[in-house]
């Protein structure tokens, strides 16, 4: 097909590569005068419709996604039966070409290259996409060293059956989680134990597990751990091996259980690596420069003192006391600003209304401890009044969202960042549930009037508990086309 011109526009002019379903072209966007890169759905393939449907799907699933960490779609189309995508044109080469060539990556660059995956899937994950196909052949690496993630083939809506019939296995076996393995149901866990074997093999310079087999390859990722990180590279920190083990656990609930939690603890492996070496390089320069300061758990890796033993002794101190935190499930999200209190790592957020309809806009609500403090946001719906009409006659009108520990805790304080800063909030505690009315929270631990764009509120939590219920009694007025009043929450954090 070199030379065609699909629907009058775009000209393939070169082959990129090639899979069972179809096959990728550089091509000139001739109305623009730039090159993408243009998939085209193999005729025989276009002509069975479930694959048809899947291939239209994908364009349709990435179409919604808009982030620097993932591969845009441009445009989608049919020509004489050729069904195609046309992609971004990413100059450069993909993850598993730089392995192949360098072998083993250095940790830093290991580590943010992670970071920008988890971050391109972490928006996935909030349109309630799975990606399932997570290898560094669909990772894309361009010419400023950025991380791309691509080709959403097999990915599926989480609200949807899928296109996928029962118990077939689709994914590279080299990366599958045990669960994909064994055809059985998929999540954004699923994706994570597949990053954490690409981590690996950044690592290591060779993935986990060979076989005669994709089958016996598969089977091992079922039933075998993953060899030990340190034992393979000795120099790589403790706190960077911890990783791997989190998020390839056999039992998803053992897992990182969102994406944000794995930034959170890579963030601080980044800089435990950049510690340990005295400063950042590459990419992992430009992935810790986008970590706001109040976010940073050590010192910045390029301003050293002079005193070098002295700064040694420092860093020796700093790994220890990072590597002791991670083991014990408590790096979440951060500093706490202005007190250097530690972050307490938050598995879930849930949306909570039960004086209304029972939910506010739930498929965001992920956004809320997603890892990205400025980016994303959860948000309730739009209200008439900033006493949120509509949802109850009585005392305590509001809306909420809780957030869950793994284990119980007694904080000390919650950050909450907002784009729609003014409004009042209570903030509760229980150790079991969630309560699922108001009343069974028991007595506010915390209290915010009047909320900053950053704001921080004092907690007193009399017992460890697990449930963290942040009920807005007050609106603000919404920053939107719409307009009336809601609340949007960008950041949710827990500190000791």
């Amino acid at each position: 097909m070199i030379g065609t011109v699909l629907s009058g526009r775009y000209k393939l002019e070169a082959k990129l590569g090639s899979g069972g379903m179809s096959t990728v072209y550089l091509a000139r966007d001739q109305t623009l005068d730039r090159q993408v890169a243009v998939k085209v759905m193999h005729r025989e393939m276009s002509e069975q419709e479930d694959q048809l449907e899947r291939f239209r799907q994908e364009a349709r699933s990435v179409a919604k996604l808009s982030h620097p960490n993932v591969v845009a779609v441009i445009d989608a189309g049919e020509d004489g039966g050729h069904p195609y995508i046309v992609f971004e044109y990413v100059e450069g080469e993909t993850l598993k070409q730089r392995i192949n060539r360098e072998g083993a990556l250095p940790p830093q660059e290991a580590i943010a290259y992670a970071i920008e995956i988890a971050r391109g899937l972490s928006m996935a994950h909030a349109r309630n996409m799975v990606h399932r196909d997570i290898k560094p052949q669909n990772i894309l690496i361009d010419a400023e060293g950025r991380a791309k993630l691509t080709d959403f083939g097999i990915s599926r809506q989480l609200e949807q059956d899928g296109m996928t019939a029962t118990g077939r296995v689709l994914g590279t076996t080299d990366y599958v989680a045990p669960e994909q393995a064994m055809g059985r149901k998929v999540d954004p866990r699923t994706d994570i134990y597949s990053l954490g074997v690409v981590l690996y093999e950044m690592l290591i310079g060779q993935v986990p597990f060979s076989a005669d087999s994709q089958v016996g390859v598969a089977m091992k990722h079922v039933n075998e751990e993953l060899p030990d990180v340190q034992r393979r590279r000795p120099e790589v920190s403790a706190a960077v091996a911890l990783v791997v083990e989190r998020a390839t656990a056999k039992d998803p609930s053992e897992r990182y259980q969102q994406v944000g939690e794995m930034i959170d603890d890579l963030s601080t492996a980044l800089e435990v690596e950049a510690a340990r070496a005295g400063s950042t390089t590459g990419e992992a320069t430009s992935v810790l420069d986008a970590v706001p300061p109040p976010e940073r758990k050590l010192a910045g890796g390029r301003g050293w003192s002079l005193a070098a033993v002295v700064g040694l002794l420092l860093v020796v101190g700093a790994v220890l006391l990072v590597v002791f935190v991670i083991s014990g499930g408590g790096v979440g999200g951060g500093g706490a600003g202005k007190d250097k209190g530690k972050a307490i790592s938050i598995s879930s957020a849930t949306d909570y209304d039960p004086q209304g309809d029972g939910e506010e806009v739930g498929s965001k609500v992920g956004l809320a401890v997603d890892g990205d403090p400025t980016g994303t946001a959860w948000e309730t719906e739009h209200y008439e009044s900033d006493t949120f009409a509509g949802t109850k006659t009585g005392p305590d009108p509001g809306v909420g969202i809780y957030v869950t520990t793994s284990s119980p805790v007694k904080p000390s304080k919650m950050q909450v960042r907002t784009p729609t800063p003014g409004w009042d909030a209570q903030v509760f505690a229980a150790a079991e549930g969630p309560p699922e009315d108001l009343s069974g929270w028991g007595e506010p631990v915390g209290i915010a009037v009047d909320a900053s764009q950053n704001e921080e509120i004092e907690l007193t939590v009399p017992t460890p508990a697990k449930y963290f219920l942040l009920w807005f009694n007050k609106a603000s007025e919404a920053n939107d086309q719409y307009g009336g009043y809601q609340v949007e929450i960008s950041d949710i954090k827990l500190l000791r």
